[in-house]
């Protein structure tokens, strides 16, 4: 069981947190219709990733053997056959389909979230993921697509500041991530980190970084924000945001691999940072 565990790559469902997103920062957390909403489509959302993970490391077998961490993944290993592999990528999908029906029901917009997120990662692990800029793209979409699905399944507007905080933090993420792959792995097992160099991928890092604080610090002031929490004080966790990303950034400069889920769960000073940041953020929105 712990091996299918492994290889829905379950830890992973953190990312689908950005799901809540739109519920928590309206103020609404507690209407229970809105919460039920979103923990279905949080479910929902989560069982279609991890069919898109399978698939990825169904696609990805051969080079996953000769990675150094990889190689220890369920299929490369052998400890799961192909044929129980796709088996289990059709189970979730309907899973995933049939969650999504019940949280958002003929809700248009839901299903084209979430059905662009199926199709796109489809398509990356197909072959987009080798083209230089699109398959960073294709990472960042993926976090955009959650905050838009949580935002779809429970009717709520997400703001233009929020919107851009998600991207920009994204592309920093996504490029980071691509950073440490080619310290660390060359191009021996993915074969796209020929076409990037650090210094190409050191200024475009930082340069989302700073949009990321930028556009979450907007955010933050934006009149239509304090009004709708009926305080203006989330400006207060600005500082703490900083913290937050210098710390990510130190530990993507060392020997993390880069992968964001690695990156957070490995430094208990970087969790502790951001659970601080949540606490003080549900304290200032629902206190």
């Amino acid at each position: 069981m712990l091996k299918y565990i492994k290889l829905m790559r379950v830890h992973h469902y953190i990312k689908n947190g950005l799901i809540f997103a739109p519920l928590v920062f309206s103020a609404n957390l507690f209407e229970k219709d809105l919460l039920f909403a979103s923990l279905l489509g949080f479910l929902a959302f989560s069982f279609m990733a991890s069919a898109i993970y399978i698939i990825n490391d169904i696609q990805d077998v051969e080079l996953d053997r000769l990675h150094p961490t990889k190689c220890k993944r369920p299929l490369a290993a052998n400890l799961i056959s192909l044929g129980s592999a796709r088996i289990l990528v059709l189970v979730l999908v309907f899973i995933s389909t049939l969650l999504n029906f019940y949280a958002s029901g003929e809700n248009l917009v839901s299903w084209i979230w979430l059905g662009a997120y199926l199709i796109l990662n489809i398509a990356y692990s197909n072959g987009l993921k080798n083209f230089p800029i699109i398959d960073i793209a294709i990472l960042v979409s993926g976090f955009v697509l959650r905050v838009l699905y949580g935002s779809a399944v429970t009717g709520i507007y997400i703001s233009d500041w929020l919107y851009l905080t998600v991207i920009s933090m994204s592309f920093y993420l996504g490029l980071g991530k691509r950073r440490n792959e080619l310290a660390k792995q060359k191009d021996t097992s993915r074969k796209v980190l020929k076409h990037y160099n650090h210094s190409f991928l050191d200024k475009n890092m930082y340069i989302s970084l700073a949009l990321t604080i930028t556009f979450y610090s907007l955010w933050t002031v934006d009149p239509v924000t304090s009004e709708r929490l009926s305080n203006p004080y989330l400006v207060w966790t600005v500082p703490l945001v900083i913290l937050i990303c210098m710390k990510y950034s130190l530990n993507v400069e060392k020997e993390s691999d880069g992968d964001p889920v690695e990156v957070i769960l490995n430094d208990k000073i970087l969790l502790s940072l951001i659970l601080l940041f949540l606490g003080i953020t549900f304290g200032i929105i629902y206190l």
